[in-house]
C-alpha cells in the first residue's frame, strides 16, 4: 500500500474516485470557473496547484477553464504514484496546447512541500488536509506555496451526503443516518490513531488567518442528482454505500450489516444500483484566504 497517514489504500479507491469526478463534473467545473475568475487579471498565465489531486477531477476542470481563458499551468501533487500518474494523463488529455500540466510526487505533510512546487496563483486542496497529522501546519505549508496575492482554497466540510430513501423496504428505516453516524465515529478514531495527530480546535477560516492569509471567506456549493438518477449516478451510490459501510462497519448493528450486504449484491432484488429512487444530495464548502501582495 502506498504511504498515507490515514492508513487508507487510495489505489483501491481510484475507480470510485474517477466515477465520482465524472458524475460531479458539472459542479466541479462551476467551482473551477469561480476560482479562476477570482484571480487577478493580466500578468503571466495563472498557475494552479492541486494538492492531493486524487483521480484528477478538479485538475481536469481547472485545465478546461484555463484553456478557455487563454492558457496557464496546472500542477498536480499527490503522494500516491498510481493516482498521480492516472490523474496527470487524464488532465493532459483535455489541456490542449495552451495549458501546461505537470505532476509532482510529494507528501502534503512534507516540510519541503513549498520547495518542490512552483509559486501558485491558486492552491486547491480538497478533502486532503483532514488526512494529515497536523492540519494547521499543513495549511501553513500550503500558504507558503502561494505567490504574492495568490489564493489558497481548502474544500472541507459542508453537509453530509444523502443517497438513500428513508425506508428502503428492507431492514430498519433510517439506514443512511446510521451510516453517517458510524462514519463519523470511524473518522474520529482515524484521526486519534494517526501518528503525530494534532487537533485543529478552530474553524477553517480561522486556520487560514492563523497561517497569515487575509480576506478569508467561504462559500458552499450543492451536489444534486435527484431521482430517478442516471446509471452512472446509481453506480456512484453503490461506491458511496461500499465506502460508508466499510469504514463504519464496526458502528453498525448486525441487522444493518445484513441490509448493506443485500443492497450491495447485484444478484439480490434489493440491489441499490438497480433502484430508481436513489439519489445524491450534499453540499461542500470551500474556505479561502489570500497571501498579501
Amino acid at each position: 500500500m502506498a504511504h498515507t497517514h490515514d492508513g487508507i489504500d487510495w489505489t483501491e479507491r481510484l475507480i470510485a474516485l474517477r466515477r465520482a469526478d465524472e458524475v460531479d463534473a458539472e459542479f466541479n467545473r462551476a467551482v473551477a470557473e469561480r476560482l479562476v475568475d477570482s484571480l487577478a487579471p493580466g500578468g503571466s498565465p495563472p498557475v494552479v496547484v492541486d494538492i492531493g489531486s486524487g483521480a484528477g477531477g478538479m485538475s481536469v476542470e481547472f485545465a478546461r477553464v484555463l484553456a478557455a481563458r487563454g492558457g496557464g499551468r496546472v500542477v498536480l501533487a499527490d503522494a500516491v504514484d498510481e493516482l498521480l500518474a492516472a490523474a496527470v494523463e487524464r488532465t493532459r488529455g483535455v489541456a490542449g496546447d495552451a495549458v501546461r500540466v505537470d505532476g509532482v510526487h510529494v507528501d502534503a505533510a512534507d516540510e519541503g512541500l513549498p520547495d518542490v512546487l512552483p509559486a501558485a496563483d491558486l492552491v486547491w486542496a480538497s478533502r486532503v488536509v483532514h488526512h494529515l497529522p497536523d492540519q494547521q501546519k499543513a495549511i501553513d505549508r500550503l500558504a507558503r506555496v502561494l505567490a504574492p496575492g495568490g489564493w489558497l482554497a481548502v474544500s472541507e466540510g459542508g453537509l453530509a451526503t444523502r443517497c438513500l430513501p428513508w425506508d428502503l423496504g428492507i431492514g430498519e428505516p433510517g439506514l443512511g443516518d446510521r451510516l453517517t453516524a458510524a462514519r463519523d465515529v470511524w473518522f474520529r478514531q482515524m484521526r486519534s490513531e494517526m501518528p503525530g495527530s494534532v487537533r485543529l480546535p478552530v474553524g477553517w477560516t480561522s486556520a487560514l488567518a492563523a497561517a497569515g492569509l487575509v480576506d478569508t471567506y467561504s462559500f458552499s456549493f450543492l451536489i444534486d442528482h435527484p431521482a430517478p438518477a442516471a446509471h452512472a449516478v446509481r453506480e456512484s451510490v453503490v461506491d458511496w454505500l461500499s465506502w460508508m459501510s466499510g469504514v463504519g462497519e464496526d458502528g453498525l448493528s448486525e441487522s444493518d450489516r445484513r441490509t448493506v450486504r443485500r443492497l450491495l449484491d447485484p444478484d439480490d432484488e434489493a440491489y441499490v444500483g438497480a433502484r430508481d429512487d436513489v439519489f445524491v444530495l450534499g453540499a461542500s464548502t470551500v474556505h479561502l484566504g489570500r497571501r498579501k501582495e
